[in-house]
């Protein structure tokens, strides 16, 4: 069961749709944004971890919906996927903003605990927040992988087309990823300073 869930549409639906507000019907823009508006501000939050560049890539995503529908074509993927798409080019033109000075850090070399013990931890773990505390602490090109892939379980190629990359590189980040995860997982808590001094409470 993801965490992240994302509506099912024919690209019947889609094109409907999108022909409609090309065609001015303030309606169908309504329609899509009911349908659609929670799955991208949820997709948007689990990559940036702040809700106001959430709801603001939304926001995004609905406003180039309204102004260049025609770039949308339902050949290509999902409606869905195409929002999610546009909130994910201002995410990151964001994210590389904020971290102008830092690279995107896709090879560090130790790829830590084997990927087989990851979705054990993810299964078991009870601790919703401190997993998403752990997505959020991976770097970005990472964090997509395991956000598409493994929380909205998205296929490869759909998860591909929104990240922008091949297949296979969308494989490594999210073996990566996973990797990641799992070490970050199992990290012990940090010892408080009264744990430290050998207090008892």
């Amino acid at each position: 069961m993801p965490l992240i869930s994302w509506p099912k549409r024919t690209p019947q639906d889609d094109a409907t749709l999108v022909a409609r507000v090309r065609a001015g019907d303030q309606d169908a823009m309504a329609a899509i944004y009911g349908r659609e508006s929670a799955a991208v501000y949820r997709y948007a939050l689990a990559l940036s971890g702040n809700p106001n560049w959430a709801d603001d890539a939304m926001q995004e995503a609905f406003i180039a919906l309204a102004t260049r529908a025609e770039s949308f074509d339902a050949a290509q993927g999902s409606l869905g996927a195409w929002l999610a798409g546009v909130a994910r080019h201002w995410l990151l033109a964001q994210w590389r903003a904020a971290h102008r000075h830092e690279p995107l850090d896709e090879h560090d070399g130790d790829d830590g605990p084997g990927v087989a013990a990851t979705d054990a931890v993810l299964v078991r773990r009870q601790d919703i927040d401190a997993l998403w505390t752990a997505v959020r602490a991976l770097p970005w090109p990472f964090r997509e992988a395991l956000v598409l892939v493994d929380l909205q379980e998205r296929p490869y190629e759909q998860a591909a087309a929104i990240a922008g990359v091949e297949i296979n590189t969308l494989r490594s980040r999210l073996h990566r990823a996973r990797a990641r995860l799992a070490a970050l997982l199992n990290e012990p808590a940090p010892a408080t300073a009264g744990q430290a001094a050998g207090e008892v409470a």
